[in-house]
């Protein structure tokens, strides 16, 4: 692990150890994840810095059953992995059971968390994710069948408030969710109209809360620091935090976030050099997760903007950096940098990633219509559940 500089911040109270399942987590941090980001180079990075639970990328249960090589790929965990954490995506509560009973079978995973957020229009134009709840009664089923199949194994939700603001389905959702006997629920507190615009409602995570009280509710949204997770454990007295677009360039963040929910006061503010140290291992952990070096230097490259925000790297080196081609040639590029760069403060903080802006959220043709699910839209979902995993 690299070792990083430090600065102090206010000392914050700490929250309770947080358990999904039997499964017993130090500090109540949760990895959400996200496409292209969660595979098993990331979390492991993540791992060296923090604390945590740490979830792969999406894997779509049709691809699973239909044993795909990149949904085989994605469900690898590397031995320093553990717990291992699998979410998992489905329509279908066939196919999401029949999925489940080949992870925990074949003893792949340790916790399985199921996708109902996603707000993406070519999930949600079929009737999946973040637009699924809506129909209550093949939310419940799909929950109700991979909780069967788990056994043992703990079961997740992670939902968003609604379709937006007139249509929210997180409260009967979540008791849905509840009553199938899942052992937490998760709530990114936007709809899929707000995508990742404006600010998270933190409210909608304390009316989840005040309304499951059986199982851990998380909240996500908007945790750009360790201060920002404690104030939203403060505000809605949610049991424990979900980090995404967050540690994007950012992996120390889950260092910070388990100082932070330990009441410790020291934060970690590297330098360009630690930056830049932090960058290269990351490439070297895909290289061995692709097992092909050019496809792991063409992934690094959408990161480089989120590792270098706010220190001083010009624009024509972030371009070279961009299109890097091999670890020699990153390696070059690096040493042009000026190491003792200190942090540059809030400049390097906050937001990351595209917010985008409210959109009509794509939807199956009369979908608001009705809460249950029509003939139309049954044939409408079937082609919702995608032969591809990881987003």
């Amino acid at each position: 692990m690299v070792v990083m500089s430090t600065a102090t911040a206010a000392l914050a109270p700490t929250t309770a150890p947080l358990s999904i399942g039997p499964i017993p987590l130090s500090v109540p941090v949760v990895l959400a994840p996200m496409a292209g980001i969660t595979n098993t180079a990331f979390r492991r990075l993540c791992r060296e810095y923090g604390a945590g639970l740490y979830v792969s990328e999406m894997i779509t249960s049709r691809a699973l059953v239909e044993r795909t090589p990149e949904s085989m790929r994605l469900i690898t965990h590397h031995e320093s992995e553990t717990p291992r954490s699998i979410q998992l995506y489905s329509v279908d509560p066939a196919t999401a059971a029949e999925a489940t009973r080949f992870l925990v079978g074949e003893g792949l995973t340790d916790h399985i968390d199921m996708n109902f957020g996603c707000p993406v229009p070519k999930v949600t134009r079929k009737g999946g994710g973040a637009a699924l709840p809506w129909k209550l009664e093949l939310f419940r089923s799909i929950v109700e069948a991979t909780v069967r199949a788990a056994g043992p194994i703990p079961v997740t939700v992670k939902m968003r408030k609604g379709i937006d603001a007139d249509h929210l389905t997180y409260l009967e959702a979540a008791k849905a969710a509840e009553g199938a006997g899942v052992a937490a629920v998760a709530l990114h507190a936007r709809t899929a109209a707000d995508f990742y615009s404006g600010n998270a409602d933190w409210d909608a995570i304390g009316k989840l809360k005040e309304t499951i009280s059986s199982v851990p509710v998380l909240g996500n949204g908007d945790i750009w620091s360790a201060e920002d997770a404690l104030r939203m454990v403060e505000q809605s007295g949610c049991d424990g935090i979900v980090v995404g677009r967050g540690c994007l360039g950012r992996p120390w963040l889950f260092g910070d976030l388990a100082a932070g929910f330990r009441g410790e006061e020291l934060r970690i503010q590297p330098n360009l050099g630690e930056v830049a140290d932090a960058f290269r291992r990351h490439a070297e952990l895909l290289v061995e997760f692709f097992d092909d070096e050019v496809k792991a230097c063409r992934d690094i490259r959408k990161h480089v903007a989120w590792y270098f925000k706010g220190y001083p790297v010009g624009g024509e080196l972030r371009a070279r950096l961009a299109a890097v081609e091999s670890l020699q040639h990153m390696d070059d590029l690096l040493g042009e940098l000026d190491r003792d760069i200190p942090y540059p403060g809030t400049e390097a903080e906050g937001p990351r990633g595209r917010a985008g802006s409210p959109k009509r959220p794509a939807l199956p043709e009369n979908w608001l219509a009705d809460r249950e699910l029509t003939d139309a839209h049954r044939a409408a979902i079937s082609a919702a559940e995608l032969h591809h995993s990881g987003g």
